[in-house]
């Protein structure tokens, strides 16, 4: 159910007052924070991922196996975290959906604003009966 002409109104000026008193945060919610979040995890992985490598050289250098299992261990996880992380970033100008990986691929997608008005519409129903 779409929301009535006063709702929408009423939810503009909540966000240009939110934007208005906190442009910082407001910015943060729109999902830029995310994409930068996941973009500097990914950069740590590959960081560690080199570390990794240093320690599997260094171990078979200085020929103590259990420092090149530890680095190969290193390597693995980091591979795990950048390749996850990388997934899991939203496009450029995308926004992050909520619950997106748990959508069954026979159900429509639905907005976030969607799912928010089908629980309070639940919770209504709910306390009327």
């Amino acid at each position: 159910m779409p929301l009535s002409e006063h709702e929408q109104r009423m939810l503009e000026q909540m966000e240009r007052a939110l934007y208005a008193e906190d442009p910082k945060f407001a910015t943060a919610l729109e999902g830029s924070g995310l994409r930068m979040y996941t973009r500097r995890r990914v950069y740590q992985a590959v960081a560690g991922f080199l570390v990794g490598i240093a320690l599997l050289i260094a171990g078979m250098v200085v020929q103590q196996v259990w420092v090149s299992v530890v680095g190969f261990l290193v390597m693995l996880g980091c591979a795990v975290l950048a390749v996850t992380g990388w997934r899991k970033a939203p496009k450029p100008g995308e926004q992050p959906a909520a619950g997106a990986q748990a959508r069954r691929p026979g159900r429509p997608k639905r907005s976030v604003m969607d799912r928010i008005e089908e629980r309070w519409q639940r919770r209504r129903d709910e306390q009327g009966r």
